[in-house]
Order: C-alpha cells, then structure tokens, then sequence
C-alpha cells in the first residue's frame, strides 16, 4: 500500500510539474532572469507548493502517525551551516544554468531528449561523487581550522 500511495503522490506530483511550467527550462531561466526579461509566473507555482506545506508542517505537530500507519518524522532543526549554504549555491547555479532540478528533470524523462538524458546521467554522477567530495573537503577543512 506504501509503495502504491507513493506512486500516486510522485505520478501526481510530475504531473504538477509539468502543468506548471516547472519542466520548461525557457521558463525556469525566465524566472531566474532578474535583470533581463524576468518571468515572474513561477512566484505562483512556488507559493502555491510552500502553502500546503505549511498546513502539512502544522497538521503533523498535532498527531504521531501519518494516514498509512508511518511514524511522522519530527520537524528538522532550522541550522544553517556550511553544507546548507555550499548546497544551496551548487543547486542554484545549476538550476541557473541548465534549467532544471532534478524533480522537473525526471519528469522531463518522456520528452527531455537526448539532453534530457545527459542532464539526469549528469544528475547521478553527481549524486555518485558527491559524498566522496565532501568528505576530502571536510577532512581539508578540518586540518586547516
């Protein structure tokens, strides 16, 4: 049943993306574009996806378990540190450049195209490597600090 109900939220969730506009990087570039001809339609999108995880956030303080019977994970601390920072910058400098993030990027699968398709091997590479980065990079920091 898990397995089914993610697959109806993730199905659902795509085609969110793709109605959206989320999957288009003309759009997504448009959006990042503040100085040139900014598309700020994307502003909708955004908050219409942060307003139903707020009442999400509050509906899971008041109860223990979700509709499937799962354990709700408690809310994270609000840090920010190094990783958040490097991270968010990474993600935003990619996001600027080809368009995507990697949930328009899957959804993109059927019709990215051959560059669709680089850019999710890419992705994964990422993902791959990404670990073993950050570890040479802590253990540079913490000889240096």
């Amino acid at each position: 049943m898990r397995n089914l109900f993610a697959l109806l939220c993730g199905a659902l969730g795509g085609a969110g993306l793709v109605v959206s506009g989320m999957t288009s990087t003309v759009k997504i570039q448009g959006w990042l574009d503040f100085t040139g001809s900014w598309n700020p339609t994307l502003g909708f999108v955004l908050a219409g996806a942060l307003i139903p995880m707020m009442v999400a956030w509050r509906l899971a303080r008041v109860q223990n378990v979700a509709a499937l019977g799962e354990p709700i994970p408690r809310h994270p601390h609000q840090r920010i540190e190094a990783n958040l920072v490097i991270g968010s910058i990474v993600f935003g400098v990619g996001w600027g450049l080809v368009g995507l993030c990697p949930g328009p990027a899957i959804a993109s699968i059927a019709f990215g195209g051959v560059e669709g398709l680089v850019f999710l091997a890419a992705m994964a590479l990422g993902m791959v490597l990404a670990p073993r980065f950050r570890l040479r990079l802590e253990n540079r920091w913490q000889v240096v600090s």
